[in-house]
């Protein structure tokens, strides 16, 4: 396999209520994960809050860190990770990410998914993801096998533990200059 592309990891912590109940329960430093296919982050897809200002209404969204939900939370945290995959795994990705924008309005956030994490008991429904579950799905439909566990178990906090993942940023997202 021929590395010569790079897709991006973005874990958060924004530091709402909700993240701060996840992260009570798992002691995770952040708890909201994105996958980017840009090293700017213009690109950046995941599961969360369709509007800002309504944690309850959640489903696939383009994520956008200066008018979106990150920019309502300026002192959001975060880990930003590369991983090196070949240009037939990025059309593999770019494939499957294009059924969820093709058909976004039938996406729900799996809110039972998050509690089944707790449970270590998958939860899945056919059109509803959490964000970690989201990313880990785009990878391993793309034949991208970071862990040996369903998508619906995995945790943004899997994603820090991954060896294949590289650390390219950690501190705060407004502060993220990607390096060209």
């Amino acid at each position: 396999m021929e590395a010569d592309h790079s897709v991006f990891i973005l874990l958060t912590n924004t530091g709402t209520l909700f993240t701060k109940l996840i992260q009570g329960y798992t002691k995770a430093p952040y708890n909201h994960a994105s996958i980017a296919f840009d090293r700017e982050l213009k690109e950046l897809y995941s599961f969360g809050r369709k509007n800002p200002s309504n944690p309850l209404n959640g489903g696939f969204v383009h994520e956008d860190l200066r008018t979106g939900t990150f920019s309502k939370y300026p002192d959001t945290t975060c880990v930003i990770y590369e991983l090196h995959v070949s240009e037939r795994e990025v059309e593999k990705m770019r494939r499957v990410l294009h059924v969820f924008i093709r058909s976004r309005q039938k996406y729900l956030y799996n809110m039972l998914g998050v509690i089944g994490i707790a449970l270590k008991e998958p939860v899945e429904f056919s059109n509803s993801y959490f964000c970690s579950q989201f990313v880990a799905e785009i990878l391993d439909r793309s034949g991208i096998k970071l862990w040996n566990k369903l998508p619906a178990l995995v945790t943004p906090d899997d994603f820090r533990q991954s060896d294949r993942l590289e650390l390219i940023y950690q501190g705060k997202l407004r502060e993220y200059a990607p390096r060209q």
